[in-house]
């Protein structure tokens, strides 16, 4: 099954970065969040991709393009110009579809070419903005059980601030910033069947309007439940936040060796 990603928006609320990057370029640990992405799914075995390109598509083609020689040790010829990759290293066994979409068309048309791309088959399909240490077999499989359309993966976003419980004047239970929201929202992660086309007008559409809502009024949107860790990279503070997870060692998405 491939797997489809976002990665054609603007991102204006993180313009500190995104102003010379697509938004899934923006490093966590050196490696851009796209890469992070396609480990997740590619440590179940899922390895291939069509990534959604827009605003600043050619970085993304770019590092993709280079991405075999970034990541081996060389040897280059400066007289002929040619290069050796030397034994002992490896890279990630991914193909990789780089996929212009436009660059003003809304989430709903990317998701429509993806999936015109990929044709008659079942896709997932994510943001190019969030982690999670999600299951994704369990995923699957419970959008197989449901025999829906459209599944979702609901998530509960951390809580801004940190959350304290208080009894006589004492502090009892301290915990910063935890995973409880204020609810369920869409945390992306999808598993959609190839007839969601249907559903989406042109490339004016927001996937997460009209088509998601029409799906789920006629009973055809499953929503898989994940109270675990997941963040969006939303603003420079989610992207600190994620640096310092990956820093310290201590990152719950990294599900990979």
């Amino acid at each position: 099954m491939k797997v489809a990603i976002l990665a054609g928006g603007l991102g204006t609320r993180l313009s500190e970065e995104t102003t010379i990057k697509p938004k899934p370029m923006v490093e966590i640990g050196g490696k851009p969040m796209l890469w992070h992405i396609m480990n997740i799914y590619a440590a179940y075995g899922f390895k291939e991709f069509v990534v959604a390109l827009g605003y600043k598509g050619e970085i993304i083609k770019d590092y993709f393009l280079n991405y075999h020689n970034h990541t081996r040790s060389l040897t280059v010829n400066l007289d002929s110009g040619e290069v050796t990759a030397l034994e002992g290293n490896c890279c990630q066994d991914w193909i990789v579809h780089l996929l212009d979409t436009g660059m003003d068309t809304q989430t709903g048309g990317r998701v429509k070419r993806v999936a015109e791309f990929i044709g008659a088959e079942p896709f997932m399909l994510t943001y190019g903005d969030g982690v999670a240490n999600i299951d994704i077999p369990k995923l699957l499989d419970f959008h197989k059980e449901q025999g829906k359309l459209a599944t979702l993966t609901a998530v509960r976003p951390p809580a801004r601030f940190g959350q304290m419980t208080i009894q006589d004047g004492k502090v009892m239970e301290f915990k910063e910033k935890p995973q409880i929201g204020e609810g369920w929202i869409n945390g992306g992660f999808f598993v959609l069947q190839p007839e969601i086309v249907d559903y989406i007008s042109d490339d004016k559409t927001l996937w997460e309007r009209e088509p998601l809502e029409k799906i789920a009024a006629i009973g055809q949107l499953g929503a898989y439940q994940h109270p675990d860790f997941w963040l969006c990279m939303d603003t420079l503070r989610d992207v600190l936040m994620l640096e310092r997870l990956w820093a310290e060692g201590n990152a719950p998405w990294k599900i990979w060796e």
